[in-house]
């Protein structure tokens, strides 16, 4: 982290920051820290809601302890690609495997998910994930099984017959469709209670109401992920600046 890591008082500011509802970037301002710093710092350690102060420093500590034995081996020690900082992508890494988390997705299903969304190849083996993740390969299998059936990757297998592991560009826009579905069935539930229940009563009256937020909420999902659907299968458009930081060109 900028500065060297947090300390056990900065850890206590920002769980007062995040109980006065401020966000991220003022009670980074507060601590004299990167906003990045403080979003990674609670994404990794509960969440805004969850965040504990003590907690977390416990578990800084127990990470900072686990890597000493084998930072002459460990993923820190290879060294990354495009002149990444490995730490940084550890990190990062880290902090993406949380928000699955959060989101619903088992632990161990949220590392494999991580990891294949953030390498370059196209898709790794079991072998390659077992390595990258340092976990057996039944928990690759598990997590791999578990991803597979939510639509989230697919597997192929090459000329000699290994499987790869991929997270298809169009992962996102089925995600959102099967997201869509769920809650138009949710609705449609509602709906049907308003039948039994007898209509005009206020019971029958709230699932209508529920069933109508919800069709809206369905339809807006599934409109959006349509329209937004190329924007998976295009190149990113060029930023403001290049990869080295420098400011790129400007508009023709």
């Amino acid at each position: 982290m900028p500065g060297g890591r947090l300390s056990q008082q900065e850890r206590q500011q920002i769980a007062l920051g995040l109980a006065d509802g401020l966000p991220y970037a003022e009670i980074a301002r507060r601590i004299d820290r990167p906003t990045s710093t403080v979003t990674r710092e609670v994404m990794r350690n509960g969440g805004p809601t969850a965040y504990r102060a003590d907690l977390a420093h416990r578990a800084t500590e127990r990470r900072a302890h686990r890597r000493r034995p084998a930072s002459s081996r460990g993923p820190g020690a290879v060294p990354q690609p495009h002149g990444r900082d490995a730490e940084a992508v550890a990190e990062y890494e880290e902090t993406l495997t949380t928000v699955f988390m959060q989101s619903g997705t088992p632990k161990m299903m949220a590392r494999v998910l991580a990891c294949l969304c953030i390498g370059d190849a196209a898709g790794l083996t079991a072998s390659e994930l077992v390595q990258r993740l340092q976990v057996s390969p039944a928990s690759v299998s598990k997590a791999v099984a578990f991803l597979e059936e939510q639509g989230l990757v697919r597997r192929e297998r090459d000329e000699r017959r290994r499987e790869s592991y991929f997270v298809d560009d169009d992962v996102w826009y089925q995600s959102m469709m099967a997201s869509a579905r769920g809650t138009a069935q949710i609705a449609e539930t509602a709906r049907q209670g308003v039948t039994v229940l007898g209509a005009r009563t206020p019971a029958a009256n709230r699932l209508e109401n529920i069933a109508r937020f919800l069709d809206f909420v369905s339809e807006s999902i599934a409109r959006a992920a349509e329209q937004a659907r190329e924007v998976l299968h295009s190149k990113p458009a060029s930023t403001a600046a290049d990869d080295t930081g420098r400011p790129g060109p400007g508009p023709a």
